[in-house]
């Protein structure tokens, strides 16, 4: 048996439960800026992200750096600033440095974790470094009670996705591993409204009633 594997059940209580920390790895990247700092932002506006926020990269940033990347993300994505909510963001998050391949890096990341017990790590990184970052949590035992996020392509191929899913599931258990596709029905979504009105047998259920 692989020394990482979790048995099925065993994060049935964590499966309805909320993380109680969020880790991004990737923070200094191009979809962290674009993505997901907006949305955080608004997480924490509409009152859904109490919990810390460790942004894991290999850039030699400051924490007032990450301050400012954040700051300009939501300037850049015309995001009606409230201070009193961004400073509640900015509290909110910590910085760790270090290479995803050196096992260090998850030695820093367990003690930025604190008594924090049901992480959630989000993998907004190269494709290529999935499976590296993955076996490191595993390796790191940071794994247990946590759940995993997977920013697409996820594989280049079949083989290669399904070489990435045996990584994943010898690490964490299959409900705990979330395969996400941020485009995936991005259309539908932004046609909803005319969906909505175009039907009228839609009306009598799709109402604030």
């Amino acid at each position: 048996m692989n020394k990482h594997k979790q048995p099925a059940n065993s994060n049935s209580k964590q499966a309805s439960s909320r993380s109680d920390a969020l880790v991004l790895f990737g923070v200094s990247g191009d979809l962290a800026h674009k993505m997901i700092f907006p949305a955080l932002y608004r997480m924490v506006q509409s009152g859904e992200l109490t919990v810390p926020v460790i942004g894991v990269a290999s850039s030699d940033w400051t924490l007032d750096q990450l301050h400012r990347r954040v700051t300009d993300s939501l300037k850049v994505a015309d995001v009606v600033v409230s201070k009193r909510t961004l400073r509640r963001l900015l509290s909110l998050l910590t910085y760790v440095k270090g290479d995803y391949r050196d096992a260090q890096t998850f030695v820093a990341l367990q003690s930025a974790l604190g008594s924090a017990r049901g992480p959630a790590f989000y993998l907004a990184i190269p494709p290529a470094l999935f499976a590296t970052v993955i076996q490191g949590l595993g390796d790191a035992g940071l794994a247990r009670g946590a759940r995993v996020i997977v920013e697409k392509p996820f594989g280049r191929d079949l083989a290669s996705a399904r070489a990435l899913n045996r990584v994943a599931r010898s690490v964490f258990p299959e409900d705990d591993i979330f395969r996400i596709d941020h485009f995936l029905g991005k259309e539908a979504i932004m046609n909803i409204l005319y969906f909505r009105f175009a039907n009228s047998f839609l009306e009598p259920i799709w109402n604030r009633n």
